[in-house]
């Protein structure tokens, strides 16, 4: 339906609209076009402000397969030339760029994957920063789309009078930027990591919301580091995804029926509230009156919150960086498929800030990019920790588990872990230097540790298979820990050595 003339004569709304006009991609449904108002908002908060037709354009080809799209002028460029300087050249010339893109690898593989509107707000930032930075022009307007799919439809007889309804100075400038800017624009598509984007359809990235996820994945998208962990992390996800969630043994007769309550649903409404007349039924719904058979919950279900300490000092760079991360990413999608609360922190001289999984999704970006800060000071990390969980379980009565994974040599006083085990059951995942060897006090108060040499860090498809070997010990450990809690009894076992020494 027609944009209505209230709107037409709003700039907020006319003016980045009016860039439709020389937009060379054009979704078959009008809905598609929504999630484009969000990129452009989201990267004009990142500092990156660009025509609403750049971002629509490039954004839909990166995030909608090709067959729900038509490519191809929406207006003819001779419409345009009263506010676009040489509006032929210049609009060819945005014309070719938009095609070299379509035909890239990175667009093609991007666009088949369930890419979140942050990473495709992140990945618009990446190919169009120069362009935003030599633009040097302001627009006449400022944009303030309502989120309305009804504004595109049948749009396009407004469009050259959406265009000429103000100054497109900011338009010529963006378009010309582009032109002198199309080789690096280019550049920046192919370097795109179609894995790390493929990493996180699977996982999630929006654990933080808003600017600082963004930050997040910018900073994922930019590490050379982050290509490493994204590769062994693919490597042994498949067999985690296969994961699902097992209900709680009870005792208990769950999901029966326990007394009568005024919520639930239509299936357990007690029949005798059919009896009433039509108005009284009515009214005794609106005054939340209706009765219902409440359900039987089972009480011996247990809670627990898992947190994943991951080592980022010094000592983890390289390949016991990459083992670590995979590791945690993958223990963390494991717990979440099975109903567990999920946490992660950092730790090098001091613990870093908690970072949650949340609706199922890990903060992935932040996994991938988080850098140490200091030096290495293992007492003080679990001191903090001791006090931490000593605070928390105040206010919250879930059991935590600690999962942690360092470099062997984490020297830590016994007593200090002995604070930590009297919150938590604690397990540990040790990488051991060249030639190194495991020579800790406090390992009889874990209640489970792997110990993986250097070589099996350093091998590809050794280091995948010693991942699968602990990440399935893990998940019989934590059964036989559930099923029978009364009983202790820790785990431990070296992967990648020689047979006679797996058992510690």
């Amino acid at each position: 339906m027609p944009i209505p003339a209230s709107q037409l004569a709003n700039p907020s709304i006319a003016g980045p609209l009016g860039t439709l006009a020389f937009s060379q991609v054009r979704p078959l449904s009008a809905s598609l076009a929504l999630r484009a108002i969000r990129w452009h908002q989201s990267l004009e908060r990142l500092g990156v402000v660009l025509p609403f037709a750049m971002v629509h354009d490039a954004g839909l080809l990166f995030s909608t397969p090709r067959e729900q799209l038509e490519l191809g002028p929406r207006c003819d460029a001779r419409e345009l030339a009263t506010r676009l300087r040489d509006a032929e050249r210049v609009l060819e010339g945005y014309r070719a760029v938009l095609r070299e893109l379509a035909e890239s690898e990175a667009a093609r593989g991007a666009s088949q994957l369930r890419m979140s509107d942050d990473l495709v707000t992140v990945v618009l930032s990446r190919l169009f920063g120069a362009v935003a930075a030599r633009t040097h022009t302001q627009p006449a307007y400022r944009a303030m789309l309502p989120v309305d799919a009804a504004l595109f439809e049948g749009i396009e007889p407004q469009l050259r009078g959406l265009f000429l309804a103000t100054r497109r100075d900011f338009e010529q400038r963006a378009l010309e930027a582009l032109d002198v800017s199309r080789l690096y624009v280019l550049t920046m598509s192919d370097a795109l990591d179609i894995e790390t984007l493929r990493l996180f359809g699977m996982l999630g990235s929006e654990a933080s919301a808003g600017a600082l996820a963004q930050v997040d994945l910018l900073a994922a998208l930019s590490s050379p580091e982050a290509n490493d962990i994204v590769n062994f992390s693919l490597e042994i996800l498949p067999s985690v995804l296969e994961t699902k969630t097992r209900p709680a043994a009870g005792t208990t007769a769950a999901h029966g029926y326990s007394g009568l309550g005024t919520r639930g649903s239509i299936d357990s409404m007690v029949l005798t509230e059919l009896a009433w007349d039509d108005m009284e039924l009515a009214r005794r719904i609106a005054d939340n009156e209706v009765l219902y058979f409440a359900r039987e919950q089972s009480r011996d279900e247990q809670k627990r919150i898992h947190y994943l300490l991951i080592d980022a000092s010094a000592s983890m760079r390289g390949d016991r960086q990459t083992f670590a991360r995979g590791m945690a990413i993958a223990t963390g999608k494991r717990l979440l498929l099975e109903g567990e609360d999920v946490a992660f922190r950092f730790f090098d001289a001091r613990l870093y800030e908690l970072y949650r999984a949340k609706n199922g999704q890990l903060p992935t970006a932040h996994l991938l990019s988080f850098k140490g800060e200091r030096g290495r000071n293992p007492a003080r990390v679990f001191a903090e920790l001791a006090t931490d969980l000593d605070l928390t379980r105040h206010h919250d009565p879930r059991t935590p588990v600690v999962h942690l994974f360092t470099h062997a040599a984490l020297y830590i006083p016994r007593e200090m872990v002995q604070a930590v085990r009297n919150h938590a059951h604690i397990s540990a995942v040790f990488m051991l230097p060249s030639g190194g060897q495991l020579d800790l006090d406090y390992l009889d108060l874990l209640d489970a540790h792997w110990v993986v040499d250097h070589a099996t860090v350093a091998s590809g498809a050794a280091r995948a298979s010693a991942a699968k070997a602990i990440l399935g010990e893990k998940e019989r450990d934590r059964q036989e820990r559930a099923d029978r809690p009364e009983e202790g009894g820790a785990v431990a076992r070296r992967l990648g050595a020689p047979p006679s020494s797996h058992a510690r």
